[in-house]
């Protein structure tokens, strides 16, 4: 009789082959090439407050960044670089706009990349042999961002408005400015507040380049409205391989940013699987409360460090399929639920015993997976239906 393997995958799927492209070294961090795509955030303190900065940046590492950008608009901000850069537990990108001599202070201040954004620093085409001097000098990465708020005045002129084509040429003719002096330590992001639009534009720059792209969609809106913006943009060039970094763009604290980065990539198999809660949606046959056990059953595991699938299902439809899929599993019904465990029922417990008993069985799998070495990054959750 054939195996059938239950709960998590153990080979994660791919939906497409990844996009070859070279590699750049962010700090500790590895972007492009065949490293795994990495999630960002940036922060909203003012960098000048060194300690506020480090605390918000602290924050992000447990939440599970990876990289950190900060701003960098005056020279108070400048002079707190390097005590930044030396003292963050994760790489630090320095947000240069306006003023190019805060790109060199970047440089100078050991930050682990730059980025900088041609459509709104001052004569910037002239300063590109000077930086790309100085960031080869230091090893330091420049991410050349293209956003179609600021884009360069030349290409709306050229464009009507920020169009794909316009994004593209943009970045493309900054490229080539280094590429003169020799600096292809570059990594490339064309943001847009429309998910269509910069679909298109990752699209067309991602087969006119070889450079790690970096995707963001930009002024994405509050939580909910920038969450699905991002996730739609992100899982369509995700899914065909194209991008090499994410950071989600929200009107939200920048741990929540990480969080649903974080998500997008384990949705996709492209990151290791945390704690994953699969409930239904609750409809006229569930007979427990289903948001209520969901929430508990949550708020007992969360922190679990191993990629553990838990299933809390209300009703006897899909509930022992669902529930006997997963690690560990409730089917619902009648005052009282049927427990699995790797797809055998193990007992029938009270409605008002499910929450401990899952939460006790789940510490119970939790504890042989670690002592067999099977452990991952930041744990996430996910409400499925």
């Amino acid at each position: 009789m054939t195996a059938i393997s239950l709960g998590m995958p153990s080979v994660p799927t791919k939906l497409a082959e990844r996009r070859k492209s070279r590699q750049i070294q962010v700090g500790t961090v590895a972007v492009g090439g065949d490293a795994p795509v990495s999630v960002q955030s940036m922060t909203t303190t003012r960098t000048s407050d060194i300690g506020a900065t480090l605390q918000q940046i602290a924050e992000l590492t447990a939440s599970g960044c990876q990289i950190v950008r900060v701003a960098c608009p005056t020279q108070d901000d400048a002079d707190a670089l390097a005590t930044i850069a030396r003292k963050s537990q994760l790489p630090v990108i320095a947000d240069i706009h306006f003023q190019p001599k805060y790109v060199f202070a970047a440089i100078e201040a050991g930050c682990a990349a730059v980025r900088v954004n041609p459509g709104n620093i001052k004569q910037f085409d002239d300063k590109v042999k000077e930086i790309a001097k100085a960031a080869r000098d230091h090893g330091t990465p420049i991410r050349i961002g293209v956003n179609a708020g600021s884009l360069d005045r030349r290409l709306l002129q050229k464009y009507g408005k920020a169009t794909p084509e316009a994004l593209v040429e943009s970045a493309l003719w900054e490229a080539s400015l280094f590429e003169e002096h020799d600096f292809r330590d570059i990594k490339i992001s064309v943001k847009h507040n429309d998910p269509v639009v910069m679909i298109e534009a990752y699209k067309q720059l991602a087969a006119q380049c070889d450079y790690p792209l970096h995707l963001g969609v930009t002024e994405a809106g509050p939580a909910f409205q920038g969450t699905i913006k991002s996730a739609v943009a992100f899982g369509a060039l995700l899914s065909q391989g194209i991008g090499d970094t994410i950071r989600v763009s929200l009107s939200a604290p920048p741990v929540e940013e990480v969080k649903v980065g974080n998500q997008i990539l384990e949705s996709l198999n492209l990151k290791q699987r945390g704690l994953e809660i699969v409930s239904c949606p609750s409809c006229g046959r569930a007979q427990v409360d289903v948001y209520k056990l969901a929430e508990e059953v949550t708020a007992g595991l969360t922190g679990m460090e191993v990629p553990l699938r838990v299933a809390v299902m209300g009703c006897v439809v899909n509930g022992p399929g669902e529930a006997r899929e997963a690690d560990l599993g409730v089917a619902s019904g009648n005052g009282k639920g049927q427990i699995f465990v790797k797809g055998e029922v193990i007992k029938t417990v009270p409605e008002s015993k499910i929450v401990e008993t899952l939460i006790e069985e789940a510490m119970k799998l939790a504890e042989q997976m670690e002592a067999q070495g099977i452990a991952s990054g930041e744990p996430s959750v996910s409400v499925a239906g």
